[in-house]
């Protein structure tokens, strides 16, 4: 099944990359697969404090998953599926992508401050002719209104 892939983290625009992801998973019948990356200087402590930081963040992540699964269940019919991996973002999203083949669009939401649209879109758009699929970037000023129209 054709997947589209989103990148969960603590940005404002998130939001938007996931009701996106999910709208345009229901009106095309594919499904969607939520990226969660826990960056490796989140352990650079002593072994036992690395595993319960670890276990830490992998339980924010499950809550955090759990609030747009449910959305996603409950108002877009698709059921996400949710990955999480540890490491550098932009090398463990191009890792899922070459692991999981069914993934054919890469869902990333756009900042709106001053600095730029995030690391991972300025990154990952530098490398954009060579990825094995589209980028969708989306605008985190986008009204709801405005994405449902569009989806």
């Amino acid at each position: 099944m054709r997947k589209f892939m989103v990148v969960l983290d603590d940005s404002r625009e998130c939001l938007n990359a996931m009701r996106f992801a999910a709208m345009r998973a229901a009106h095309t019948g594919a499904g969607v697969t939520i990226l969660a990356i826990i960056p490796p200087e989140e352990f650079n402590h002593w072994i036992g404090v690395s595993d319960i930081m670890r276990e830490e963040a992998r339980e924010r992540i499950e809550a955090h998953f759990e609030v747009f699964a449910k959305w996603m269940r409950d108002r877009q019919g698709v059921d996400p599926e949710l990955v999480i991996r540890e490491g550098e973002p932009v090398a463990e999203i191009l890792a899922q992508v070459r692991e999981d083949p069914d993934v054919a669009v890469l869902v990333l939401g756009a900042g709106t401050d001053k600095s730029g649209p995030g690391p991972l879109v300025t990154q990952l758009t530098r490398s954009a002719g060579t990825l094995p699929m589209p980028i969708t970037i989306v605008p985190g000023s986008m009204t709801k209104e405005r994405l449902e129209k569009i989806t």
